[in-house]
């Protein structure tokens, strides 16, 4: 059976819809990666990077609890807001202490699609295919109902391409699409994944440089809790950043924080083609739009700065501080 820390399956990215061959699709809901293991009497809930996370979901935990010994799920944690995901809500349930973990629980429900069964009955399944493990994923949680359930999937490349031009709407950002004979392949792109655009939202959660004039920003992107450095920030992102930036710094967060570095310890992002970088922590409530490149390095720009809508923005009532004029 899988033990954590446990390396997920990923994506590749592709440009157009593929079809043909024994293909599913599914939408790509805008979240956070989590691993479900329940064995004997104890949940752990583990993040993409292999992060423990438990006391952060303690409503995911408990509905866990309902699961028969000896499952692993693979999926995604997503918050609903107004009719749509809400990535910077999962973002701060995810880095949430655990005196902190209960109250927003209440305040931002937590819910868990399910797109792959790794394990049931204590047995692995990682070498079945995906076909069969999907059948098995739909048979167990059929009956459960949220927060925990199935991921919708379709067969049909017709159904899938109408999903991918309608459900942008509720948060979903593009499709994954997965072979029916394809085996579970812990830390391999194996899968494909389309996306709408290449620009999609991330959380910051630190800066690089002077908070008076930030070089960089530190982020959470979506998929993943590993905070990493954008590139260089244009001079006029500089400018609004050090403008918006939430004044107080970042203390318990999980992500870059004591129980995650050691007491005192500096936070670390990823920096392309650095490796680790010490960044400045700061509490959640800026979030930004960014596009992600890969060269040599995978690099991810910051395109424009996004602020709570009860923010000062920048006069024109929408929150958006960008750094390009028009």
């Amino acid at each position: 059976m899988p033990r954590p820390p446990l390396k997920v399956m990923l994506a590749e990215s592709v440009s157009t819809l593929p079809r043909g061959g024994r293909l599913a699709y599914e939408p790509k809901f805008d979240g956070h990666r989590m691993v479900i293991f329940r064995t004997g009497e104890r949940v752990l809930l583990q993040a993409r990077s292999g992060r423990i996370i438990t006391d952060a979901f303690p409503d995911l935990a408990a509905a866990a609890r309902q699961l028969p010994e000896g499952t692993v799920l693979d999926g995604e944690v997503v918050v609903w807001s107004e009719g749509r995901t809400d990535f910077a809500a999962v973002q701060k349930r995810a880095a949430a202490t655990p005196g902190r973990a209960p109250a927003l629980a209440r305040q931002l429900p937590a819910s868990y699609a399910a797109f792959d069964l790794l394990a049931e009955d204590g047995a692995d399944l990682r070498t079945s295919a995906y076909e069969k493990r999907r059948g098995r994923l739909v048979a167990l949680l059929g009956t459960m109902g949220p927060p925990l359930q199935a991921v919708p999937m379709t067969l049909d490349a017709d159904e899938a391409a109408t999903w991918y031009d309608t459900l942008p709407g509720i948060g979903v950002e593009g499709l994954v699409i997965k072979g029916l004979d394809q085996t579970y392949r812990s830390g391999t792109r194996a899968w494909m994944k389309l996306r709408h655009t290449s620009a999609h939202d991330a959380v910051v959660v630190g800066f690089t440089g002077a908070r008076s004039r930030p070089h960089a920003l530190v982020l959470v992107l979506p998929d993943d809790d590993t905070p990493v450095v954008s590139s260089p920030l244009a001079p006029a992102l500089r400018i609004q950043a050090a403008a918006a930036l939430p004044a107080q710094a970042a203390s318990g967060t999980g992500i870059g924080a004591d129980d995650a570095f050691g007491p005192g310890a500096a936070p670390v992002a990823m920096a392309a083609g650095l490796g680790e970088v010490a960044y400045q922590p700061v509490a959640a409530g800026l979030s930004a739009e960014v596009e992600q490149r890969t060269t040599r390095h995978a690099t991810t720009t910051v395109l424009r700065l996004r602020l709570p809508p009860d923010a000062v923005g920048d006069g024109d009532g929408d929150g958006d501080l960008s750094g390009t004029s028009g």
